[in-house]
């Protein structure tokens, strides 16, 4: 099993970036998929969910700004970031999961600074 994330970068403040996840080695379309962020002296925490079934969940401090997608078909998710700030700053992983299993990439570092 790999995930493997691309697309963190450096960006200004109010920018945008998209993250992407390539999934391999498991049925992809039975999965939920996940985004998760780890900031500098903070928790990992959950950032995005899409369910098998297309449903999506965000936290709180990224509604509005963050929009998680998947292409079944390409293995592939994703996170359209806007209107980024500051404290969006963190590791971003993708994350794979059904049922009792989790399956984790190795991350990709996305940094909003002036």
């Amino acid at each position: 099993v790999q995930l493997v994330e691309s697309g963190g970068g450096l960006v200004q403040p109010g920018g945008s970036l998209t993250l992407s996840c390539a999934a391999s080695g498991i049925i992809f379309s039975i999965y939920d998929m996940n985004w998760y962020r780890q900031g500098p002296g903070k928790q990992r925490e959950l950032v995005a969910t899409i369910t098998r079934d297309g449903s999506t969940n965000y936290l709180d401090s990224v509604k509005g700004r963050f929009t998680i997608s998947r292409v079944n078909a390409k293995n592939m998710v994703y996170l359209q970031m806007s209107s980024l700030k500051p404290e969006d700053t963190a590791i971003y992983y993708c994350n794979a999961r059904l049922g009792g299993g989790s399956h984790w990439g190795q991350g990709t570092q996305a940094q909003v600074t002036v």
